[in-house]
């Protein structure tokens, strides 16, 4: 913003101030908290797309519009109606936060739904009051996470998954090698869903004034009827949203209740920001590539390496150079939303930020996953928070192929190969490995390795030996990543927003602005059908030539999720 914009900015504020404080708010501001919610504003997109598109609400415009609403003193409260809220653990933490915060700001917060789920009642415990409609219910509740395995699958249509991993920890890839579940594998589930569980049962105990174990036989008891949730201790009463009005009267008077869209003219508007300096935004979201980025071009059921975002190191090496050429951006924020994908990308994006962060604060948000490779592009900073039910860790790498030489041998497909050179068709997908390749991909995966180790070494001052012993692979909550030194605090984007502009000098409101995507083609995506049709031929999708950084492929039937 230049001075000139800015000064006219400050008369027509100081103009209409008069005029907002004659428009009346209401006593309380509603909010619908309805499906689910990207963490931040969705990038810009071209013409066709935002045509396509529906246009939604980030947790970040959502934080800001309850800060609106906190900073004027003429509103009494919020009221949260609750209907489908589909979140991560991370997620709905970033909502609690919320929450939080306009009760310190001297907001009553009203919880109202039609019913609640895990995740629903999960957020509305955080408010002053959880109201039920009449006739509703609460749900199962609790935390059920489902693994899938296709080992046996991919053999019934002749394929086989061969991988060398770096420790029986980095089980990304036992949902295409194995049947079942590994003794590594299922420790390290009971160890999430145990962690997060008991931080349910804690901030549910604190919300609701109630002894843990209380808490537990309360989500043991589940599901409710409206009046059996009420007999149980968890709501505070049954009522439908047209009886609110007189619930929330005040010396006789109904409250006025309108929703944000319709009020928002009426309330006092956000302190405008002084021009200078601003944090600069990079984003790091989905499968980590070598190329550039993309998304889908349209909204989507995100589904792990296929139809969900891609970053770049092409992309994120030239916006971080960008930043660094930059006088006005004193810091960057780097959000992480993301499971890991290429080593190779993944050190190119940690080289290029590493170069940065010797001349400007680095600082790392990371959202409901930063794990294996989306860890890996964060070791240069300088700090990093996350939520406690971030998913992160999985310090490890792995490689490997898929097997097609018996689903060609069924499809009565002949090849022939003429090669040149020992290891020429040494990630072709006719056979599996050899036990000397096999031994020479450990190798390199091994080298891998201890770059990563390398990496996270010096970004958390630990020994290569302490951090080998929690890594090799296993995950950790953003609570348990905390007490390993991984992380260095817990809190939403807010806390890092506020940490970014204290090391970098900047002023609390100052702005924030994601650094432009260079315009470059984006990669297709390729379906499931077409993935199979080119294992079919044996062709590139499957020869996995480089080492992979990811997260184990947790399920999305979790119930908060």
């Amino acid at each position: 913003m230049t001075l000139f914009v800015y000064i006219v900015r400050v008369i027509f504020r100081v103009l209409s101030h008069p005029f907002r404080l004659l428009r009346r708010p209401p006593d309380y501001v509603l909010f619908t908290l309805e499906g689910a919610y990207p963490d931040i504003p969705l990038p810009k997109q071209g013409f066709l797309q935002r045509r396509l598109t529906p246009k939604r609400v980030s947790l970040m415009d959502l934080g800001q519009q309850f800060d609106r609403v906190a900073r004027d003193s003429r509103v009494r409260g919020v009221i949260l109606h609750i209907a489908g809220l589909k979140g991560s653990m991370a997620q709905l933490q970033t909502l609690r936060g919320f929450i939080r915060k306009l009760k310190q700001g001297g907001k009553r917060v009203i919880a109202w739904a039609s019913g609640y789920d895990m995740g629903g009642y999960y957020v509305a415990a955080a408010a002053d009051e959880v109201l039920l409609a009449r006739g509703g219910g609460i749900g199962p509740l609790g935390l059920a996470r489902g693994y899938v395995f296709l080992a046996d699958a991919l053999s019934r249509v002749g394929l086989e998954a061969d991988f060398v991993q770096i420790s029986p920890y980095k089980t990304a890839a036992d949902m295409l090698t194995r049947s079942e579940m590994s003794a590594e594998a299922r420790r390290m589930a009971e160890w999430l869903i145990d962690d997060t569980y008991s931080t349910i049962v804690a901030d549910v105990s604190c919300d609701r004034n109630l002894v843990p174990d209380r808490v537990r036989a309360l989500i043991d008891g589940a599901p409710y009827t409206d009046e059996e949730a009420l007999t149980a201790g968890a709501i505070d009463g049954i009522m439908n949203q047209e009886e609110l009005p007189d619930h929330l009267a005040e010396a006789g008077r109904p409250a006025r209740i309108a929703p944000f869209s319709a009020c928002r003219g009426k309330l006092m508007p956000r302190p405008l920001v002084r021009p200078g300096g601003y944090l600069a935004l990079i984003r790091v979201e989905g499968t980590i590539v070598d190329g550039h980025s993309s998304r889908p071009p349209t909204p989507t059921p995100r589904i792990p390496l296929l139809l969900e975002p891609r970053t770049g190191d092409l992309t994120v090496v030239q916006q971080v150079r960008r930043v660094l050429r930059d006088r006005r951006a004193k810091a960057i924020l780097l959000f992480i939303d993301s499971g890991g994908g290429s080593a190779t990308a993944s050190e190119a994006m940690a080289s290029a930020l590493h170069q940065l962060a010797e001349k400007k604060p680095v600082i790392v948000y990371m959202a409901s996953v930063a794990a294996s490779g989306g860890y890996y592009v964060a070791t240069p900073a300088v700090h990093i928070v996350a939520q406690p039910g971030t998913i992160t860790g999985s310090i490890g790498v792995l490689a490997g192929k898929l097997v097609s030489a018996r689903l060609l041998k069924r499809l009565l497909i002949n090849r022939e190969i003429i090669q040149r050179g020992e290891h020429a068709t040494f990630f072709w997908t006719e056979r599996p490995f050899t036990a000397e390749e096999r031994a020479r991909l450990f190798t390199s995966i091994r080298r891998t390795y201890d770059l990563f180790l390398d990496r996270v070494s010096d970004g958390r001052w630990l020994s290569k030996e302490e951090i080998n012993a929690i890594g090799g692979g296993r995950v950790w909550t953003g609570k348990q990543a905390l007490a390993h030194g991984l992380v260095d605090a817990l809190g939403g984007l807010d806390a890092a927003l506020a940490k970014a502009r204290e090391l970098a000098g900047l002023s609390p409101r100052s702005p924030v602005r994601e650094v432009p995507v260079p315009k470059r083609d984006n990669a297709p995506i390729p379906s499931t059908v077409a993935l199979l049709s080119y294992a079919a031929a044996g062709m590139e999708p499957f020869r996995t030539r480089k080492a992979l950084c990811l997260s184990p492929l947790l399920e999305v039937n979790d119930v908060v999720i």
